[in-house]
């Protein structure tokens, strides 16, 4: 967000003067609020209302919003890749154009409001004017977070001044310890940083003192993820080729007072006063922030600052902790914990007097066992309920969750062998999130049937879809599992084909020994071939079989062509309705 800054008079006469003015007047105290869903919200501070939503210029997230210096113009960037500049007087887009190959995450314009910087994985100065790329610089491996012009004038002032070349420029990037130092120059080769600065940890927020002169130092302070503030002071004059150490590092802590330890307080941002001999520090808790000038006179490398913030914060939480009241348990009543290893407490008993109060009933209410209460928790109880009268489900989880942080084998067997369908989803429910892809992990290395691993993929799924939905890493995580599915279905035509011959040579060596036992019948005929109709009809294998022996049963080729008509029946039977049983199906694989 920002706000614009007044616009210079108009020479065109006083009349659109004067609008111009009114128009910034009213301006001045809107903030420009970039959404995750692509509007961006003009909010005026003044009315503490939100005056304008601005919508249609991008359908991803909105990363860096900047007002230019001299109209209401506003430009903004966006996951979706594209920089937008809008009329805010109209709210629509004035122009959009494609930023980087990748999300862009950061945009500055330059001091003379004629270029735009703007960086993704690469850096790209545009001309506002033409939308072209005038320079390109390499940029970080990760994507950039701060990017600020850290000079107004050129070191060089041998050549006339065109705005932007010897300027110098400043970015940072997220999981980077170092913040790099850009030169604009003459030449179009993309070059790479001139010098750069080292922090401990990756910068949250950086504030600068813009250098005027040509013997004016850059003054920097950069506040770290870790709470700590790193002040630089350079004169930036060229190349410097060795990364450039904090001149001095700020730290805040609580006095150690009596038995109790010191502990850090954390630097959420900075600023350097008009005097830029001194700094604004915001610190404590992100939601109750305090802020506090210091100056900068001290020549120590590392200064702590002692500050006792928690008699300010802790107060209002302790008040608040306090109204939470301990339930009331008597000796007999059995508490069930959720299978989290950490979370099971012991429970409280409180004073006697007042747990007599609380087991007064009313005559004929009778407490409620524990298996009503989990039937009102819509828990299937027989099946729950285990010979040890522990629920099965709530030890499962505990066990499945130490089997994975243990890595132990014997463990992850016994759950993972279960083959009863209610115990694996309630597992799979009541295990901690955090438990979920060493599961996958391991079940993807399960060394026994699929029909087992398949179970608990399903209730994976199922149960976590929507945590799953939101790992960066997922496609990766899973490729496996996707290598070992396809690796299985392509044998299942196999294993059918097989199934299916299996099956004829099976039905054929039994159509030939009722073949070979019909002539003892034969004696008998007349008798036997009435009874047997009148039981059950014969199958068309058994009348052609019977045919075939009547004439010639001896014979290799007739029995060929027997297989062959069987082979149609048995393909019919296959394709219509298999009788692969899951018990065969796990076997064969």
């Amino acid at each position: 967000g920002g706000r614009p800054p007044p616009l210079p008079p108009s020479p065109q006469g006083e009349k659109k003067r004067k609008s111009e003015v009114g128009e910034v007047d009213k301006q001045l105290d809107i903030l420009a609020i970039g959404t995750a869903v692509g509007s961006i919200l003009l909010y005026s501070t003044v009315k503490g209302e939100l005056q304008s939503k601005l919508d249609g210029g991008h359908d991803s997230r909105v990363n860096c919003v900047r007002w230019h210096q001299e109209s209401c113009c506003l430009y903004s960037c966006s996951d979706d890749k594209h920089i937008v500049e809008w009329n805010t007087q109209t709210c629509k887009v004035k122009c959009k154009w494609k930023g980087d190959s990748s999300s862009v995450t950061c945009l500055c314009i330059s001091p003379d409001g004629k270029m735009l910087l703007s960086a993704g994985r690469t850096i790209k100065l545009w001309d506002l004017e033409t939308k072209e790329v005038y320079r390109h610089f390499t940029g970080h491996a990760t994507s950039v977070s701060s990017l600020m012009f850290t000079t107004v004038k050129p070191t060089n002032e041998s050549k006339p001044f065109d705005g932007i070349t010897g300027l110098y420029f400043l970015s940072g990037a997220i999981h980077d310890r170092l913040l790099s130092v850009w030169q604009i120059r003459s030449d179009r080769k993309e070059k790479n940083a001139v010098m750069s600065f080292t922090v401990t940890d990756e910068p949250s927020f950086v504030d600068l003192t813009v250098s005027e002169v040509k013997e004016e130092p850059v003054k920097l302070a950069v506040v770290c993820r870790d709470g700590q503030l790193h002040l630089f002071e350079h004169i930036l004059n060229g190349y410097c080729k060795k990364p450039l150490t904090p001149n001095c590092t700020i730290q805040i802590a609580t006095p150690g007072d009596g038995d109790s330890t010191p502990k850090p307080v954390p630097i959420l941002a900075a600023a350097f006063c008009t005097d830029k001999q001194s700094l604004l520090l915001v610190y404590g808790n992100a939601l109750q922030p305090i802020i506090e000038k210091v100056s900068l006179n001290s020549s120590e490398s590392h200064i702590c600052l002692v500050r006792d913030i928690q008699k300010v914060l802790s107060l209002k939480t302790d008040a608040a902790v306090t109204k939470v009241k301990t339930p009331v348990v008597n000796s007999d009543a059995k508490v069930l914990v959720p299978g989290i290893p950490g979370h099971s407490t012991a429970v409280k008993t409180p004073a006697s007097g007042k747990e007599k109060k609380k087991n007064k009933r009313k005559p004929g209410e009778t407490e409620e066992s524990i298996e009503e209460r989990l039937g009102a928790l819509d828990i299937d109880v027989s099946k729950v309920k285990t010979p040890g009268g522990l629920p099965q489900t709530d030890s499962f989880a505990v066990l499945l969750v130490q089997g994975l942080e243990s890595n132990d084998a014997e463990i992850l067997n016994k759950v993972l062998n279960t083959r009863k369908e209610n115990i694996v989803k309630n597992t799979v429910a009541r295990m901690p999130i955090h438990a979920v892809i060493p599961l996958l992990h391991e079940v993807r290395d399960l060394p026994f049937f699929a029909s087992l691993m398949v179970r608990w993929l399903k209730s994976v799924f199922t149960v976590h879809a929507s945590y799953l939905s939101t790992l960066p890493d997922l496609i990766p995580q899973l490729g496996m599992l996707y290598q070992l599915m396809e690796s299985r279905v392509k044998t299942l035509q196999k294993l059918s084909r097989l199934h299916g011959r299996l099956f004829i040579l099976v039905t054929q060596v039994a159509a030939s020994q009722t073949v070979q036992d019909v002539p003892e019948v034969n004696q008998t005929a007349k008798l036997v071939y009435e009874d047997e109709s009148s039981e059950e009809e014969g199958s068309d294998d058994e009348m052609i079989a019977d045919k075939d022996s009547d004439e010639n049963w001896d014979e290799d080729e007739e029995k060929e062509e027997q297989s062959d008509e069987q082979d149609m029946t048995v393909e019919k039977e296959i394709n219509g309705d298999s009788d692969l049983e899951p018990e065969n199906e796990s076997e064969e694989e």
